[in-house]
């Protein structure tokens, strides 16, 4: 007979639609960026970096969110 084998339930992980998205346009904007400066079109590059700083922010406050969630949960 083969022993039992019990283990603890996987860990649920959730994060914010917030964090997601803030994250794409973290890399979104990086790949402006680059390309703006290999092209050498500033205004692309600017954008590029403007749309990283929008992600950090729309990042920061997912991860708000999600601290704010899983404290509510314990």
């Amino acid at each position: 007979m083969a022993p039992l084998v019990v283990s603890a339930p996987a860990k649920e992980t959730e994060m914010d639609s917030n964090r997601i998205k803030g994250e794409a346009k973290k890399v979104k904007g990086s790949i402006k960026e680059a390309a703006g400066k290999i092209t050498g079109d500033r205004s692309l590059e600017a954008e590029g970096v403007a749309e990283k700083a929008a992600g950090t922010v729309q990042s920061a406050a997912g991860k708000a969110t999600d601290k704010i969630r899983d404290a509510v949960r314990k």
